[in-house]
């Protein structure tokens, strides 16, 4: 069963903006955002994918993760379908050691708020923190992009 294992952090300050090397502009919604599992339609730039999630482990850090690159047209059809309030943000590919932390800046509604990612190989795997990674919100659901979509940081 494929496994997604991450941590996600806030990010202090627009530092990091130095240091990518690629980045993307991502569009997302979701057809399911039960909390056992999500499904998710992602277009970025000019790829679509679809993603189904499961129910995160008791620390926030290891969930199911199975993701299919779809169509385009199938994506933006898709995304029609999807419940209200779409995300839109830009995602950063930092290197970072042997990691990559992907930092997203978001617009809309959660406009301001930027969160780092990093997946890892296991829960406790050790890896540099760059300066510019703020404190740790790994489990806090309302990070979590499909709540995020349901409760905008404009509204906390």
């Amino acid at each position: 069963m494929p496994l997604e294992i991450e941590r996600k952090f806030l990010v202090k300050n627009k530092a990091f903006k130095k240091e990518y090397y690629q980045k993307k502009t991502i569009k997302q919604g979701y057809l399911s955002s039960d909390k056992s599992r999500t499904v998710r339609i992602r277009i970025a730039d000019t790829k679509a994918f679809i993603t189904i999630k499961g129910a995160s482990n008791k620390t926030g850090t290891t969930r199911f993760e199975w993701e299919k690159e779809i169509d385009i047209s199938e994506g933006e059809q898709l995304l029609l379908l999807c419940e209200p309030a779409i995300i839109d943000k830009t995602r950063f590919y930092i290197k970072n050691e042997k990691h990559i932390f992907e930092v997203d800046e978001f617009y809309g509604d959660n406009q301001g708020l930027i969160v780092a990612e990093i997946e890892l190989n296991s829960e406790h795997e050790a890896f540099k923190k760059p300066s510019w990674l703020g404190i740790e919100v790994t489990g806090n659901e309302k990070y979590y992009n499909a709540k995020l979509s349901k409760n905008p940081s404009k509204k906390w």
